[in-house]
């Protein structure tokens, strides 16, 4: 069928997007909206200052590290039964976070809302393409879903502000209950019916097992590393995890079904931009999390006034992704634009080794969230160079790949800078330094950190990417920007 020939989408097809749509927003919202109700959540259910980072860590571990099987299991089951389930799990941990009255309890909850998180976006790019034929209305209905996530991103720590002023941190989670039964509802009704290959054909849950386990083990050893120092029990978790990660890459390469099938690594472009990416996310989700405890732990700043002083950040982020990095890439290549991106977020970083603590709004905080606008170069431009050394049979592939390393990086930068700026923290208090004073260096220790990492995706961007030809950013791997 021709492009001219593609009959106009149905009002139920536009239905099917918006219920896409929504459950895209939903759970990209429920990254970002977790980040300032953190200090409320280690008030209430008594985290030390290490363990709080797995409030975040938890939905990640979960997302990342079943994001390729979700894909798979999609393709054997069919994929609305996929979304379905994965909507499903995902508004029940929202209902059992709301009620958490333990760390553990709100842990395992966070946890299930990452695994239901990554069943229903693995499939949902599958499900469109599936909608809209080709020509101009796919071409809108991926715009309209790549909005949804940056939106999401954008108004997640505004609404986190605003909800848990008015009605606690666990009203964040339980609003998600309606959106959802909604959601489910709706795509019950309106979302196609597809059998899929059948279980026969191989899904590789032993390995799916292994990394999450694995990738569990090794959060589990810098947590507590970086928090209480690196003794014999830390090596050995830290062992553990190395040997099931390894079982796990020894699986992939013997498999009938992989996950993840190693051959993508063969490429030059695949392998560094998934390097360069694991160190760019780690830094900038460390950004995210540590700047709102700054403003709330230090300044003293409420839930809604830190997620408003966020939202210039936010907003710069998703309109350079959206609408300024596709022709900046058109003129100048994608290997320049990610540089410059990068230039801007060590910048960034570079400012914040200095805030003082009684740091001001406009003099102190607002540039830098003017120079995080960097990430809305960089990842778009990542993506492009990343996507060029796959091939078309590949290119579903490398972009789950490419989504899984972006959780990953998320998950050990929370870990690890948090774990840092915890640990010199409790230093500099126990040498006399005032609270205030010592959470502030405790903080400026992992924004030079984070400085570091940006500083070396440059170096490895620089020696390994090499310029791709001019293009648009993909449509497979959506942008995504600070959570």
């Amino acid at each position: 069928m021709s492009v001219a020939s593609v009959p106009e989408p149905s009002r139920r097809t536009w239905v099917a997007l918006g219920v896409l749509a929504t459950t895209t927003l939903m759970t990209i919202l429920d990254g970002s909206i977790v980040t300032v109700a953190l200090p409320a959540m280690q008030a209430d259910l008594g985290f030390s200052p290490g363990a709080l980072s797995w409030v975040v860590n938890a939905y990640l571990l979960g997302f990342g590290s079943l994001l390729l099987l979700a894909g798979r299991l999609g393709d054997l089951i069919g994929r609305r039964r996929v979304f379905l389930a994965g909507t499903a799990i995902f508004t029940a941990a929202s209902a059992l976070a709301g009620v958490a009255a333990s760390a553990e309890v709100l842990l395992a909850a966070r946890f299930l809302q990452g695994v239901g998180s990554a069943a229903a976006t693995a499939v949902s790019l599958g499900i469109l393409v599936t909608l809209f034929g080709e020509g101009r209305h796919r071409g809108l209905a991926i715009a309209i879903f790549s909005f949804t996530g940056a939106a999401g991103a954008a108004i997640g720590q505004v609404a986190g502000g605003i909800l848990t002023g008015a009605a606690g941190w666990p009203s964040i989670f339980l609003i998600n209950l309606p959106i959802g039964v909604a959601a489910i509802v709706a795509g019950a009704l309106v979302l196609p019916a597809d059998r899929g290959a059948g279980l026969r054909a191989g899904a590789d849950v032993l390995g799916a097992l292994l990394v999450t386990a694995g990738l569990a083990l090794a959060l589990h050893a810098v947590v507590t590393g970086t928090e209480h120092g690196f003794s014999g029990a830390v090596a050995l978790t830290a062992l553990a995890a190395a040997v099931l990660l390894a079982a796990f890459l020894a699986r992939q390469a013997r498999t009938a079904y992989p996950l993840m099938p190693l051959r993508i690594f063969r490429s030059r472009a695949v392998a560094g931009a998934n390097a360069v990416q694991v160190l760019i996310m780690a830094a900038m989700f460390g950004f995210q999390v540590l700047s709102t405890l700054f403003m709330q732990r230090v300044l003293g700043w409420s839930a809604l006034e830190t997620g408003l002083a966020m939202l210039p950040a936010a907003l710069l982020i998703g309109a350079i992704s959206l609408g300024l990095s596709a022709p900046l890439m058109a003129r100048f290549g994608a290997r320049a634009v990610l540089l410059a991106g990068l230039a801007l977020l060590a910048l960034l970083f570079g400012w914040l080794t200095r805030v003082p603590v009684d740091a001001e709004y406009l003099p102190d905080v607002l540039p830098a969230m003017l120079l995080a606008a960097g990430a809305g170069l960089v990842l778009p431009a990542l993506t492009t160079l990343g996507m060029s050394g796959a091939g078309p049979d590949d290119a579903g592939l490398a972009s789950g790949v490419f989504n899984t390393t972006q959780q990953i990086g998320m998950a050990l930068g929370v870990a690890v800078l948090s774990g840092l700026a915890a640990t010199h923290t409790q230093d500099l208090i126990s040498e006399g330094t005032t609270e205030a004073a010592a959470r502030t260096g405790g903080y400026r220790l992992a924004f030079a950190v984070g400085a570091a990492l940006i500083l070396a995706a440059m170096a490895l961007a620089a020696m390994v990417l090499r310029p791709a030809p001019a293009t648009a950013p993909p449509e497979a791997a959506r942008p995504v920007a600070t959570r």
